[in-house]
């Protein structure tokens, strides 16, 4: 039987115990999905692709590859069983808009679309439900990222932000 060996991505903590700490809801304060939707600062600035009436797509600030989306609901819920039909159907619909945009853009080999609801799934903001669009290519983990501590991010975030807002296609 083999060993199972396991890699560990110790760059992930600084981010994690940013959004646990300072984004947690507490009470009455926003999540860091709702303080983005609602600042009022220019798309290119937050990295938000597109809103929705329902939804929203924006860059990862924190990305594991160049063009790594997040989906999100703009009600605040944790959980999937907590959307309404119509809220489920726009993320989805989102999530499709997303993987075919970054074909477009990036070519990649393979998609990852995922979520972690609550926070022992390793949701990095467990208070707001989203979902992870991420282009894969054979190699993209490579060696910097376990003996240097550092991802390796090709493409600034504007232009990445460019690029796909070029590309997305707009909700009729």
């Amino acid at each position: 039987m083999n060993k199972l060996e396991s890699l560990w991505a110790g760059w992930r903590k600084e981010y994690l115990t940013f959004t646990n700490s300072d984004n947690h809801k507490n009470n009455s304060e926003k999540t860091l999905f709702e303080a983005i939707d609602q600042s009022q600062l220019p798309d290119q600035e937050t990295f938000v692709i597109e809103k929705r009436t329902l939804t929203m797509a924006l860059l990862n600030a924190y990305p594991y590859t160049s063009g790594h989306l997040l989906i999100v609901p703009r009600r605040p819920v944790e959980t999937l069983a907590e959307l309404s039909g119509e809220e489920h159907e726009s993320l989805w619909k989102m999530v499709t808009d997303a993987t075919t945009t970054l074909q477009e853009v990036f070519s990649p080999e393979g998609i990852n679309v995922g979520l972690n609801q609550g926070e022992a799934a390793g949701a990095g903001v467990p208070d707001h439900l989203h979902v992870h669009v991420v282009p894969r290519w054979s190699g993209d983990t490579n060696f910097t990222t376990v003996t240097a501590n550092t991802r390796v991010i090709p493409e600034a975030l504007t232009d990445t932000w460019t690029r796909i807002s070029e590309a997305w296609p707009k909700e009729n």
